[in-house]
């Protein structure tokens, strides 16, 4: 894997946010592949429960500045960066006051979902975007983790299609557990239209629970991995049937060896 780009998106990663599936992974795959001489970044949200002076986040002030719009509302983007220690390994934060200020991740005290987590996915998603635009770095993989960033897909299929920068990207999402047993806002098809993308591609979202998310984001994926050994029965069928390369579960001593080859059977 030398030399070669991989972008990592993910929701939430170790040491910034608690252990848990998805951020054990976001860092586990990126060290693996950075231990292997592969060049890679890492964006996540800059949530309010993230200690910055801990963790030594900084603004890079020629990234932030832009407007993205959401629902045809202007939102400021600011982008902060920090280093993994003893790692090397760059880490960016999309982080806009009102999506990313409050002092928890996706939900309240009371464990209610935030009412507008399908905005904060969309802003993400499209923060990213932009970031790596800005930074003028091609990745070679765009490797997706957590539902939150499940958008992302979806955009660069759709909104940034024409994008010459990532006209060879392939987009890999791991597809995790249940991770909200709600349902996002019932107007986030509607937001997500509201930027060009046809109905009929993200019709899933009509009913935005967790795994018509996951649908949405696997149906724009070139490749998705089976990251949990708890994804549900009906989603992995749903992989299994949708004509993309997947890998199965691998557990965490046999991870190393089938993610690289996964990579590397997409042409890298």
């Amino acid at each position: 894997m030398k030399d070669k780009r991989i972008l990592y998106v993910s929701s939430e990663v170790v040491p910034y946010l608690a252990e848990n599936e998805v951020s054990l992974m976001s860092y586990d795959v990126p060290k693996m592949i950075n231990d292997q001489g592969g060049q890679i970044r890492i964006f996540m949200p800059r949530y309010g429960n993230i200690n910055e002076r801990r963790h030594q986040l900084h603004e890079v002030i020629r990234l932030s500045g832009m407007n993205l719009v959401v629902n045809d509302l202007d939102m400021p983007l600011i982008i902060k960066v920090a280093s993994i220690p003893k790692e090397r390994i760059q880490v960016y934060f999309i982080d806009n006051d009102e999506y990313f200020k409050r002092k928890a991740t996706f939900a309240d005290e009371e464990g209610v979902l935030y009412p507008d987590n399908d905005e904060r996915a969309i802003f993400f998603a499209k923060g990213v975007v932009e970031t790596v635009k800005k930074l003028n770095w091609v990745p070679d993989i765009i490797h997706v983790h957590g539902w939150l960033a499940a958008m992302l897909p979806i955009y660069m299929k759709h909104y940034y299609k024409n994008e010459a920068l990532f006209s060879e990207t392939k987009i890999v999402t791991s597809v995790y557990g249940q991770s909200f047993d709600e349902n996002l806002d019932l107007e986030m098809i509607n937001k997500v239209k509201f930027d060009g993308v046809p109905h009929d591609s993200v019709a899933d979202l009509e009913i935005p629970n967790y795994e018509n998310v996951m649908k949405a984001s696997i149906l724009h994926s070139d490749a998705v991995i089976i990251a949990s050994p708890n994804v549900s029965s009906s989603l992995t069928k749903f992989i299994e049937s949708s004509g993309k390369p997947f890998l199965p579960f691998a557990t965490k001593d046999a991870f190393a060896e089938a993610y690289t080859n996964f990579y590397k059977d997409m042409g890298l």
